[in-house]
């Protein structure tokens, strides 16, 4: 059985550098942009579009990581979100968020639940001025009407 790939690692560095170019085309610029990165994945793409960003802008854009486990509603087993801390040691409080554009970063958009997660355990923090989601690949089959910008 022959594995069959998706991406190069080449096909990978430029589509997260031209996300990464999107992202701050969109937003105006790199500042007032916080990069949050669904884990497991999601934290590693975060981190290389942050230093695409920091290599065309010359700015640090920050990036969290954020376990979504604690909101996900389709699990059997499914931890209190008042028990979890979901963005651990975050320099984002309510009144940041409020003035911050954050980009959930994920590897794959399938049906859209974890994304849905994502904007929970975000919102369980404050909410933030937009929020725009940025995948590396889109499998469809959406069962919420979730896309990624």
């Amino acid at each position: 059985m022959s594995a069959r790939g998706i991406m190069s690692s080449d096909d990978m560095r430029r589509a997260l550098v031209r996300i990464g170019h999107e992202i701050v085309e969109k937003h105006g610029g790199p500042e007032g942009l916080t990069l949050i990165g669904i884990e497991h994945r999601g934290p590693i793409l975060a981190a290389r579009i942050a230093a695409a960003i920091k290599a065309r802008e010359g700015v640090t854009v920050p990036v969290i990581a954020l376990d979504v486990t604690p909101y996900r509603d389709d699990r059997d087993g499914a931890i209190d979100p008042d028990a979890a801390a979901a963005i651990p040691a975050s320099p984002l409080s309510p009144r940041t968020l409020a003035s911050t554009t954050v980009v959930l970063i994920d590897d794959v958009l399938f049906t859209g639940r974890t994304v849905r997660a994502a904007l929970d355990a975000l919102m369980h923090h404050g909410r933030p001025a937009a929020v725009r989601l940025a995948v590396l690949i889109d499998r469809g089959h959406r069962e919420l009407p979730i896309r990624a910008d």
